[in-house]
């Protein structure tokens, strides 16, 4: 049984709704707030879309060729699609510090450790929420985005890192509102990991990651 510090690992195969994982992440958030529901790290996988944050603009949405859903969580638009790892996190952090700030950068953190793992050097940006690398061509290019809600002290969303997707669906939404960065993969950076070794890097660093969170005495 998950504890406080151990939440459940779920990895779900396929491509899930985007709705439906919307709808289960609101449950498991009534649930763990109402201290009948055991934390959670929600591994997945959706069918082509773009979501459009709570700072959305609409001219940011170039080409809505994909669905597009209103997904509550803070940010600008961002894309979902096959070849791209999901993570949903559900922790209360009512009982983990009540600091957003610091849950953002420990997640942008546990994405930076797993990538290493994976053979790549990537970053935070000052100014600018994700996760950062450079590119084949040397540029700095977005390899990970980052879109939190938090409610009653529960999180919802969490990041997306692109392991192998068509990056030319990218091209249909200025991602996050940056227009100046190119988007980058795994794939595109010469890294061939699979899912499984995606997520095997993500839970050899979670310990870190959970860490970071604990409430202080």
């Amino acid at each position: 049984m998950s504890s406080i510090f151990s939440p459940e690992w779920t990895v779900s195969p396929g491509l899930t709704d985007y709705a439906a994982a919307l709808a289960d992440m609101e449950a498991r958030a009534a649930a763990i707030h109402g201290g009948e529901g055991a934390e959670r790290i929600w591994l997945l996988e959706h069918p082509p879309l773009y979501t459009a944050g709570t700072s959305a603009d609409p001219a940011e949405l170039l080409d809505p060729r994909f669905p597009v859903f209103d997904a509550g969580r803070g940010g600008r638009y961002t894309y979902h699609g096959p070849g791209q790892r999901v993570g949903y996190i559900q922790l209360n952090l009512a009982q983990r510090g009540r600091d957003v700030r610091a849950y953002v950068s420990a997640l942008e953190g546990w994405v930076i450790d797993a990538l290493a793992e994976l053979g790549v050097q990537a970053r935070r940006a000052e100014g600018r929420i994700g996760i950062w690398t450079d590119d084949i061509h040397g540029r700095e290019a977005k390899i990970g985005a980052i879109g939190v809600r938090v409610k009653r002290w529960v999180t919802l969303h969490g990041f997306s890192l692109n392991v192998d997707p068509d990056l030319t669906h990218f091209t249909g939404i200025v991602p996050c509102g940056i227009a100046e960065f190119p988007v980058t993969s795994l794939a595109a950076l010469g890294k061939r990991a699979s899912f499984a070794e995606v997520d095997a890097a993500l839970a050899a660093t979670r310990a870190g990651f959970l860490d970071k969170l604990r409430a202080s005495d």
